[in-house]
């Protein structure tokens, strides 16, 4: 990346890996796989050790090798997952993928008697060494929380392999169709041979028939595969419910994913039920926009519909210091960390054919800047994603001093860092914009955007429920896509009018595919950020060190203990009933606004 005379212009462009591999015939790959070998077979032969007496240091020695291993493995892990979003018809890449997934499984059943060991030990035992864990201390706590949920070794070990040829095969054959989709539009420029990512934009068009043609055309495309890609899900679902729910006895199969968050159940489901009865806000926000847009009944294809003509486009360079400006406004720490990523070109900012739609940030380990993949195209949620994204690798970074095992914050709290970064753009957006139009197009985009990240994910959450549980009632295809139907139905009520192909929208929702009831993390995150932002606004400065610990904490304490110490209590209803008055009241200012 060039410098300019004044400062640094960052191009769009795709990222770089160098920091982990230089390509697939780097000589260092072969020589990572056969330095894991020799370690791990080091680390078994440490296996008569463990035992109750087993000396403090003894245990953290092996913890410091393991953790040596957990980051090489990484490395490898890591690249072949950059590799195959830069370029998912990469068959030289798939086929490494497969390797390194097999390869995987293979060293981690043959450490699984240290995990196994660790959640048999007797509380008094475990009690003795983790006094001298340091930061690995909630990580160990964590395991110890799996002992009623877990199997033999034998049985851990036969999972693991059938892991790598059941669901994660069956992701990466979903990733791998629904990723070489092209779509096209009929009569609208630029809109032959799109990826997803460049058709999405079409959908906050101003031209209400692009719209529609936009949302038409995707469900046209993956209804075609409809019947292929239902059942992947069928499948997913029912490997989920057999390894979890009848092997391993948990209560539902949302609960695999609540204790990996370690998020009490009911907390999950009172956040469900909260969000389930705020409704009528987003309905109402609907009905408003109706009346701005001059429709009297929105169409599901309108709900992210500009209130404005309002096209502005955003340069790509200059987004980038929009972004850094509105970090460095709060925190200056946050902007250089940001920079970071541009500077060691570990962002992906390309459309291409072939790369995964959407976008992420990935951390490889605490020794890495994070790689950030985006799909830019110049709209003002591009912008915002960008924020977003950058926002995940801001957290990681801000959390680097602990372990492989404890950076990691546990899904809903991942989201703490990004959105607030985002409510931190729009925030400078809205100061700086003289644009009455695109003023008021950012005020409406703040509720659309609510929308998608909390009403949306929550919806698709009790999808995912209810279709785990109709799978293994033995549901079709046609019969899921019904529900979904139905489920759209309560979500927007008679505040929106939906056509037939949107019970097909469920098949389009990667996440519930690669990672089951994941969403929910959204909401909750976004919901928590809406608090924690209202501090931010009333007491100032003096909230800065304390949302500083949240993420610098990352993943090495508890989630309710760590909120607790920032005055959250999400185990209460109305802490979360307190975001949706937040909502509230901001949609009670755009109706006090004059409809023209």
């Amino acid at each position: 990346m060039k410098p300019s005379a004044e400062k640094t212009t960052y191009q769009q462009q795709r990222w770089s890996l160098k920091d982990l591999f230089s390509g697939l015939d780097d000589p260092a790959l072969e020589k990572t796989f056969k330095t894991l070998e020799k370690d791990v077979k080091a680390l078994e032969s440490q296996r008569p050790i463990f035992a109750a007496n087993i000396p403090e240091a003894g245990f953290l020695g092996f913890i410091k090798k393991l953790e040596s291993v957990q980051r090489r493995a990484s490395h490898l892990g890591g690249y072949v997952q950059l590799l195959f979003a830069e370029d998912t018809q990469n068959q030289a890449v798939h086929s490494m993928m497969a390797r390194v997934e097999q390869f995987g499984a293979e060293l981690s059943n043959r450490l699984l008697f240290f995990n196994l060991w660790w959640k048999d030990l007797p509380q008094e035992d475990a009690d003795r060494l983790i006094k001298v864990a340091g930061d690995y201390t909630y990580w160990l706590e964590q395991i110890r929380l799996y002992k009623p949920y877990t199997l033999s070794e034998a049985e851990e070990k036969i999972i693991n392999i059938k892991n790598v040829t059941g669901a994660v095969a069956m992701t990466t054959l979903y990733d791998s169709i629904t990723n070489r989709y092209t779509f096209d539009l009929k009569g609208v420029r630029g809109g032959k041979g799109i990826t997803r990512g460049e058709l999405m934009v079409y959908v906050r068009e101003a031209d209400p028939d692009i719209r529609a043609k936009a949302y038409q055309e995707m469900y046209r495309v993956y209804e075609k595969d409809a019947p292929i890609l239902g059942q992947i899900y069928q499948t997913i679902v029912r490997d989920w419910a057999n390894e979890n729910v009848t092997l391993r006895k948990y209560k539902a199969p949302i609960s695999t994913r609540n204790l990996s968050n370690d998020i009490p159940d009911k907390v999950v489901d009172t956040l469900l039920e909260v969000s389930r009865g705020n409704n009528s806000i987003f309905q109402r926000y609907f009905k408003l926009k109706a009346h701005w847009i001059k429709m009297g009944k929105l169409r599901r294809y309108d709900i992210y519909a500009p209130v404005a003509k309002a096209d502005k486009e955003y340069n790509y360079a200059q987004s980038i210091r929009t972004v850094f400006d509105a970090f460095h406004q709060f925190d200056p720490q946050f902007q250089q960390l940001a920079e970071r990523v541009f500077r060691e070109d570990h962002l992906d900012g390309e459309v291409r054919k072939g790369k995964m739609g959407g976008a992420f940030c990935f951390t490889v380990e605490p020794a890495l800047t994070p790689w950030v993949m985006l799909n830019y195209q110049g709209k003002s949620d591009d912008v915002a994603t960008m924020a977003h994204e950058l926002g995940h690798a801001i957290h990681s970074m801000m959390a680097e001093q602990h372990t492989m095992f404890t950076q990691h914050a546990c899904l809903p709290l991942a989201e703490t860092a990004s959105t607030f970064g985002e409510m931190l753009l729009v925030d400078k957006l809205l100061k700086e914009e003289t644009d009455e139009s695109v003023r008021r197009d950012l005020l409406f985009r703040q509720v659309d955007d609510s929308y998608a990240t909390i009403q949306r994910q929550v919806y698709f959450a009790l999808f995912e429920k209810q279709a785990h549980g109709m799978v293994m009632q033995n549901a079709s295809v046609d019969e899921l896509s019904a529900a979904y139907l139905e489920n759209l139905k309560e979500q927007f009520g008679d505040s929106v009018e939906l056509s037939d192909e949107f019970k097909w929208e469920w098949v389009a929702i990667p996440h519930i595919y690669n990672y089951p009831f994941y969403v929910y993390a959204y909401a909750f995150g976004q919901l928590l950020v809406l608090s924690l932002y209202r501090q931010y606004k009333l007491e100032g400065e003096s909230f800065k060190p304390r949302f500083r610990r949240i993420l610098s904490t990352g993943g090495s304490e508890a989630p309710l203990k760590l909120l607790k110490h920032a005055g959250v209590d999400i185990t209460k209803a109305a802490f979360w009933q307190g975001g949706f008055d937040v909502l509230d009241e901001l949609v009670k200012q755009l109706e006090a606004i004059p409809v023209k």
